[in-house]
């Protein structure tokens, strides 16, 4: 492919050199300079590529792609542009020949939802005979492959390299998660989405290797309104009007209260043989009768979210309701069947907020007892576990702590701090280090009527101790108990 295919979508100001020429490969990383590459030279938090301009030139490279003025020796072109990351986000949709033009794109912004919306979108829409890609907080899927994430929104390059995997493999659509993160660094600049999602907002991700404040959060989060074409959003989150500012798109919304376009109305929780869950119908754009095996409020934003969706594809409501039943999310509220006594449950809630969330929606069904298993990493903010701890204290009936991955720490260290949070409190306790007899212990001593949490894990497979990951997946773990007996 020549070089000047690849730059044509932004604006640029060729410094030096030839773009008529061809390219061998797309180079963002500098250990993989070759002869013929474009290298783009991004600015990250321990290296910046303008720094390898002049090695990339004298291995040849076709073109360094630059912010600022650099030194470079023989042939290779240098391109100026004003960002580096945007620049590459083109270039590599370039390079894989435009693959996001070829699916149906659906990307999912929030701080909170947004992992359990993209699987009951993905759900729904292969129950509705669609195959689609995923890209997300715990995984990559591309057909029958799964791929572990190490973002939530993979580099630009990666996105389309994926996108390009999922065209190849007869993919129609692809849902994706999008961070506030992956909007201010770029990384999905050159996706035209056909839908944007918005699950909601509040303060999260603030700090100096993040965002300097809310203001700028909810502004990057703000991006993919002004990159979709049709925007479908939680009409009850109050930074809405903020989340609009300057959109592009047409908007739809959802919702629990009066003025959205598609309306929850008649919630009921439900409970089952060792599941919690929630009914509701809705009203407006669309009417469907919907129920999901995952409890609480949130659930119903999620569905909703999702359903809303389906209008955008030619799915019927058999196809929906169905789809929205059978659906789970790994490690977010999943619920793992012991018994028809009580319910046992998994989920990723490893701070106060998500914890709390978690524990007070359970409550709603009123359990007989509400047992809730769970520890803190190590090498983290102590306060965390202070928080946890009285969380634990004031809303579960029996807490179990227990480790989580105690990193470099003691695990009875850890396991001292979060009793000491739970000290404020009156409520029960016992400790159990070993994750596995902790799990033994609420099974063997669960009684009618429990629910149990088993916290802070989640999609997660591993324990992390003395900086080695050793395999510990919460669903195996079970899975021995039971047949031990």
């Amino acid at each position: 492919m020549e070089l000047k295919e690849l730059i044509r979508d932004f604006e640029y100001t060729l410094v030096k050199g030839e773009i008529s020429q061809n390219v061998s490969e797309l180079v963002y990383d500098s250990r993989k300079l070759c002869k013929g590459c474009v290298f783009v030279c991004v600015k990250g938090a321990n290296f910046d590529g303008h720094s390898a301009a002049l090695e990339a030139s004298k291995k040849g490279a076709a073109a360094v792609i630059v912010e600022q003025d650099v030194e470079t020796e023989g042939d290779t072109a240098v391109i100026k542009v004003e960002n580096t990351r945007y620049a590459m986000a083109h270039i590599a949709s370039a390079w894989y020949g435009y693959p996001s033009r070829q699916l149906k794109t659906i990307g999912v912004t929030g701080t909170k939802g947004k992992t359990t919306t993209t699987y009951l979108i993905k759900s729904i829409l292969e129950n509705a005979g669609y195959k689609v890609g995923l890209i997300g907080t715990i995984e990559v899927i591309i057909g029958d492959t799964h791929i572990p994430a190490k973002n939530t929104t993979p580099e630009s390059y990666v996105i389309q390299e994926y996108f390009k995997q999922m065209v190849k493999e007869g993919c129609d659509a692809v849902v994706m998660e999008v961070s506030s993160q992956g909007l201010m660094l770029h990384r999905t600049a050159a996706i035209d989405f056909d839908l944007g999602i918005f699950t909601n907002i509040e303060p999260d991700h603030i700090g100096p290797n993040e965002h300097t404040s809310f203001e700028h959060y909810l502004e990057c989060k703000s991006l993919l309104f002004k990159q979709c074409k049709t925007g479908i959003l939680n009409g009850d989150d109050k930074h809405l009007k903020a989340i609009l500012e300057g959109h592009t798109c047409k908007v739809e919304t959802y919702g629990l209260g009066d003025d959205v376009d598609i309306k929850a109305e008649d919630i009921k929780l439900t409970t089952g043989r060792g599941y919690l869950g929630v009914s509701f119908r809705t009203e407006g754009l669309i009417n469907v009768q919907a129920e999901v095996d995952t409890p609480g409020k949130f659930s119903v934003y999620n569905s909703l979210c999702a359903i809303a969706v389906c209008r955008h594809f030619d799915i019927n409501e058999e196809d929906i309701k169905k789809a929205l039943k059978a659906a789970k999310v790994k490690g977010r509220i999943e619920m793992i069947h012991v018994s028809d006594d009580f319910t046992l449950m998994i989920d990723y809630a490893h701070n106060a907020m998500a914890l709390e969330s978690l524990l007070t929606t359970l409550k709603e069904y009123n359990p007989a007892r509400l047992v809730c298993v769970f520890g803190c990493g190590g090498n983290r903010s102590k306060l965390r576990r202070y928080e946890m701890g009285e969380v634990s204290g004031n809303l579960a009936d029996l807490t179990v702590i227990t480790s989580d991955n105690p990193r470099f720490e003691e695990p009875l260290d850890i396991i001292k701090d979060i009793e000491e949070g739970i000290g404020k409190t009156s409520g029960k306790h016992i400790s159990i280090p070993d994750r596995k007899e902790a799990i033994r212990y609420v099974i063997k001593n669960g009684q009618p009527g429990d629910v149990i949490v088993l916290a802070g894990k989640g999609h997660e497979d591993y324990q992390e101790i003395k900086g080695v990951k050793y395999p510990m997946d919460e669903r195996v773990l079970i899975d021995e108990v039971l047949k031990e007996g």
